[in-house]
């Protein structure tokens, strides 16, 4: 991506539209590698989801993988991103169903049923959790029988599963991988809490019930160096920061700050850790920067709201889109907010779906449609 020019304004007639598809109803975003698009959404005619390879370069359809499961239409169907290596990639449906194919073919490597394989809960409006594959394995909050399973990529069979003693659920967050004082563990926001589990082994580390929303938590934590976890959400729950302290064995955290909701919290995206300070889309939808202390720096102002849409840095600009599908590219930087340009890229309604920027090329979808956008300003 750095080494394709971006525009950093548009003319009149904006961005050059390659192209755009009709997907499934939802908010799963897509992942590019190698001139190509994954993408985990729902095929409502024949009642399956659907795990699709698409062409970057002209959004044909290359193969798609699908299984039945019946899904009804609750505020959208798919709403997670899958993850990939060059020999694996993972999706995580609607109903807790996770598969693993071969990124080049489609070809089935394993699936399973979380739901029935570990007794996880379907959380409302279905799974948001996006799949992390970390080496050689798939980390996956599973809730019920077990916290947190690890998976080998490679054979679908159980590395290690983490205790889960106070019965926490899934929630929509994703697990973040951390490390801190030579210890490689997985952070999670459950249903009760958050914890961090060992990467070596699955055992619990540290767990704190002070950080849970009772409506949906769907940021996932966001490590910002020195043992620091800012975690954030909607539903009037705000944001903190954690501190976390190793003793011996023993590991612990304890509150450094707590924002109120209009300060910062994060309903639907996760912020970003970018230029050493945290960026974000706080609940009234204004784009706003905070130092590592969690003191404002800036707001992008009541004109230019975001609602529960995406933004994607590349560099110190930053693409936002509201829910009604604008597309705005701005500069942010600790410094302060500049809006460059505007552009209608999609009709809407919810344009939810996370981005993806690869080689000039800006994906963006809707709750029905996606479409790919160049933005390097080239002819």
């Amino acid at each position: 991506m750095e080494s394709i020019p971006l525009a950093r304004t548009w003319g009149e007639s904006g961005p050059k539209v390659l192209w755009q598809i009709p997907v499934g109803e939802g908010f799963a975003g897509p992942i590019i590698w190698k001139g190509r698009v994954y993408l985990t959404d729902y095929d409502h005619t024949n009642q399956s989801d659907a795990l699709r390879c698409l062409s970057l370069d002209d959004g044909k359809e290359i193969w798609r993988y699908t299984y039945p499961v019946k899904v009804k239409r609750n505020h959208g169907m798919s709403r997670t991103v899958p993850a990939l290596t060059d020999k694996h990639l993972v999706s995580f449906g609607p109903k807790c169903h996770v598969i693993c194919v071969k990124p080049e073919s489609g070809e089935l490597v394993w699936q399973m049923d979380l739901v029935r394989q570990f007794n996880a809960e379907v959380p409302p409006w279905y799974a948001g959790q996006c799949p992390l594959i970390d080496g050689d394995h798939a980390i996956l909050g599973t809730g019920g029988d077990a916290l947190l399973i690890a998976v080998d990529c490679a054979t679908g069979q159980v590395v290690w599963k983490s205790e889960n003693p106070l019965n926490w659920q899934m929630t929509h967050a994703s697990i973040t991988p951390m490390e801190f004082k030579g210890k490689r563990m997985y952070v999670y926001c459950a249903s009760g809490g958050v914890a961090a589990v060992s990467a070596s082994d699955g055992s619990i580390l540290w767990h704190t019930p002070d950080w849970k929303i009772s409506i949906a938590t769907v940021a996932s934590p966001l490590y910002v160096g020195e043992g620091r976890v800012f975690l954030s959400g909607g539903y009037n729950a705000g944001s903190m920061m954690l501190q976390m302290k190793e003793d011996g064995e023993k590991w612990t955290v304890e509150t450094l700050f707590r924002l109120k909701p209009a300060v910062f919290g994060a309903t639907q995206h996760t912020p970003v850790f970018h230029q050493g300070h945290i960026f974000g889309i706080r609940p009234d939808g204004q784009f706003v920067g905070l130092d590592l202390a969690g003191k404002p720096l800036w707001e992008s102002g009541a004109e230019n709201r975001y609602g529960n849409g995406p933004f994607l840095f590349a560099g110190t600009l930053v693409y936002l889109v509201n829910d009604n599908g604008l597309l705005t590219l701005a500069e942010a930087t600790p410094a302060g907010f500049k809006k460059l340009a505007q552009f209608k890229a999609l009709q809407g309604p919810d344009a939810w779906g996370p981005l993806a920027l690869a080689d000039g090329r800006l994906l963006i979808r809707d709750l029905i449609q996606m479409v790919c956008i160049d933005v390097t300003g080239r002819d």
